[in-house]
């Protein structure tokens, strides 16, 4: 792959970067992921006086914030592998076959992994 592709590639990847990274900080900070009960995270010291429904929203804001933090983790990680790639020389590759992977692929998908007719029907392979 050409230089300039390869520095076009680069620079997605690493606003994709950023983003993601963003996002983990937006979500751990409004849903407080760091406190272990949802009473530290409304701020309350006893639940006494908190209806059962409000705690059960607070629970389920919770887990979608957490479930929103794995799922960012997980593209953060294919992000940098990517970027690893790059440094390798191995970026633009399928790593099942090892033939190019289309740059229109590579636009739409910056972290494809694998040729279209390589991926399987239970996204094993992105």
């Amino acid at each position: 792959m050409e230089q300039e592709k390869l520095k076009h590639f680069k620079q997605l990847l690493l606003k994709m970067k950023e983003e993601a990274q963003e996002e983990l900080g937006i979500n751990t900070d409004s849903y407080n992921l760091d406190k272990e009960y949802p009473d530290d995270s409304i701020g309350e010291f006893t639940n006494y006086d908190n209806h059962p429904a409000d705690l059960g929203t607070e629970m389920f804001e919770r887990e979608k914030a957490a479930t929103l933090n794995a799922q960012t983790r997980e593209r953060l990680s294919e992000v940098e592998h990517a970027l690893d790639k790059i440094d390798k020389g191995t970026y633009g590759y399928s790593e099942s076959s090892g033939k190019p992977i289309p740059e229109e692929r590579l636009e739409v998908e910056p972290t494809a992994r694998y040729l279209v007719e390589e991926v399987d029907g239970n996204n094993q392979n992105r």
